[in-house]
Parts: C-alpha cells; structure tokens; sequence
C-alpha cells in the first residue's frame, strides 16, 4: 500500500552510509505463529492519552494480553480504577520482558519515556506498537528502528487513522491514478485541550502540532512523501498563562504541490471539524469528520465504480486501532509485510519535527 519516501538512489546512499542491515520493510516474525494461536501481547505505562487501546487487543480473537507494567504509583492507581486494565496482571517491566511468551508490547508511557521504553523492548527481542509522536530526538528514532531492522522486528507506529476507512479509500484513488497529479493537500486536526492537558503538551516546544497534529502529517507523508521544505508558524493565542503553542500552521512544499496543516486545542468544535483534503488534476478527495468518517469526492469522469461529478460516501461505525491491531497480527503471523516501511515512519517523523518547530538534532 505505502511506497519509500525517498527516491531509490538517495534511499540506499542513505541507509548504506548509516550501515543499516534492512531498511525497508519488517518482514514476517523470525518464527511465524499458527493462524488459530493468539499472539501474547502486554503494555508498557499508562500515562498516554491512547493507553486505554489495550481493551480493543483484550477484545481481540487475535491477542491473549498477559500483563501491563506500570511503574508510577499515582498513574497506577488510576488505571487500576478504568475497565481498560481491569483483572489484568501488574508486573515489572522485567517480568514482562523475561518472561517467555510475550511477543509484541504495546508501548503507552508519557511521551518523555516513549523511546526509552520501546528501545528495551526492542533489545528483549519483542515486536512494538509505539504511540505518537515517536518522541523528540530523531537521533534515538533512527537508532531504535536500525535495530529493530536488523532484527527484522516490527514497530508499528500508533497514528489513528491509518486503517480508517476514509483514508482508505483515499489511497485507493491515489493508488489507481485517479486524482491525476496532485497539487495541494490541506488537513486540520483540533480539540480544546482542558487546562492539565495543555501543561502537559507545553512540555514540548512543538505544542498542540506535535500533540495532535502528528496524526495528519503522517496521512500527508503517506499522499505525498517528505516535503522539500516545511516552515512551522507557532501562536499562543488562548488567554491562558501556559507556553503552549496552541495555534500552529505548517506550510509543506513539495516539487509541484503545496500542503497546509493546521492544528489548535482551542476549537470548540475541533473533532468535528477535523478533515484532510487532496486537490488534484483529474479530481478532489475529501475525508471529513475524521473520527466518524465520510468522503465526498469529484471526479471529471467516471472511475470504476465511482461516477463523474460530487458524490458522498459513508462508512459503517469505524472504531480506532482495531485494523492497527489485526495488521500487526497478520505480520507477526507471517501472512503479509509491514504496510509501512522504517523509511516511511522515519520520514514522517523528520516531518512531524520540522512541521512543529522542532530542533532535528536532539
């Protein structure tokens, strides 16, 4: 489904002079699972805004969940209250990771402690669903998926709408040539974050774009591959006493196309207003309402089963990480590849940076 970002010639130069083994994509396990054996997965930390996805694994017919870990006493004790953790193991990290059995880890610590813990995970020989952003440094990125390549182990990255239908088909008219070639794409992606929250993304000079704004670069990236150059415009606008970057554009240039994405945590109607639009010579896609999506597209004639002109296009009730899930059982099962390759996710990453402000050589 996904292609490199990078011209083949560059790819290698690249991946060659850093003395990567395998850069492109995770293949099968190194020991493929039966069809009918369920894959046993546990959880590191809790502390991210995502964490409770543990319950779609749990619901699963692919998973047995074995455990979670969670060192922090105060965070604990809140997931020990919330039916994403219930009647599940509390083990040590140590546990979790010795322990043989365990193949994939769902890692879902503060963004602070994402690398560090999927780096572990990575040296104990486990599969990793990472969630966003990948963290700060694009230096300890690089090194966690040059090992994990070499070990041909899978880190899926925990963006949400990679497996969302509107998106899906998106990539099927991109994929079939039928938007012809595309020249803008411009996405918003916005909340109102309550007061904890915001002092919590302040963290980061990035603010509500590395946050939140992640999800779409990674949908921008997979349209249109890294862009030339990438100017990050950051505001404070609430009038709140935080630092946050609450308000943020990103401009994205490319050879013969110009991308905008936009980010805020102070839109009242943020969620609904969320969508992602590619502009092309032949037709128009538009993916809205991200999270209960629904396309409307134009073409100027008819393409299959798609006919000439405006038309919508719903979806049945689409439920975040549940594909995420199934795709990661499939690769670990040896039935297919990875759909996103290291360069891919790497690129994204550079991207995701440079659209929030951030330094690339932290």
């Amino acid at each position: 489904m996904h292609h490199l970002s990078l011209p083949r010639r560059d790819f290698l130069r690249r991946t060659a002079a850093a003395g990567v083994a395998t850069w492109l994509v995770p293949r099968a396990a190194r020991a493929a699972k039966p069809a009918n054996e369920k894959i046993k997965v546990g959880q590191i930390g809790t502390g991210h805004s995502h964490a409770t996805k543990l319950e779609v694994y749990r619901e699963s017919p692919d998973y047995e969940v074995v455990g979670i870990v969670e060192p922090d006493p105060a965070l604990r004790a809140a997931a020990e209250r919330q039916a994403a953790y219930r009647d599940l193991p509390w083990l040590s990290e140590e546990q979790l990771l010795n322990t043989p059995g365990p193949q994939a880890v769902l890692v879902e610590t503060r963004v602070r402690d994402l690398l560090d813990t999927a780096e572990r995970v990575v040296a104990a020989g486990k599969h990793v669903h990472l969630d966003k952003p990948a963290g700060s440094s694009l230096r300890q990125y690089r090194r966690l998926l040059d090992v994990a390549a070499r070990q041909n182990l899978l880190v899926q990255m925990g963006y949400m709408y990679r497996y969302n239908p509107g998106f899906l088909l998106l990539r099927r008219f991109l994929n079939e040539g039928w938007l012809g070639e595309v020249y803008e794409v411009h996405g918003t992606m916005s909340k109102v974050l309550p007061p904890d929250d915001r002092l919590r993304v302040a963290e980061y000079s990035g603010g509500i774009m590395f946050e939140l704004g992640c999800h779409i670069i990674d949908q921008l990236v997979s349209t249109l591959g890294k862009p030339q150059r990438v100017e990050s415009i950051a505001r404070h606008s609430a009038p709140s006493d935080d630092t946050l970057a609450d308000n943020v554009l990103a401009v994205c240039e490319y050879p013969k196309a110009i991308a905008t994405i936009k980010a805020s945590a102070q839109e009242v109607d943020g969620g609904g207003r969320r969508h992602f639009v590619v502009c092309g010579t032949l037709g128009t896609v538009q993916v809205l309402r991200l999270d209960g999506p629904s396309v409307r597209y134009t073409l100027d004639r008819d393409r299959g089963e798609f006919k000439k002109g405006t038309h919508d296009v719903s979806f049945e009730p689409y439920r975040r990480y549940v594909g995420d899930a199934a795709d990661m059982a499939r690769v670990i099962r040896g039935e297919k590849s990875s759909d996103y390759s290291y360069a891919h996710d790497f690129d994204m990453q550079e991207t995701v940076l440079r659209a929030a402000g951030m330094s690339l050589d932290a």
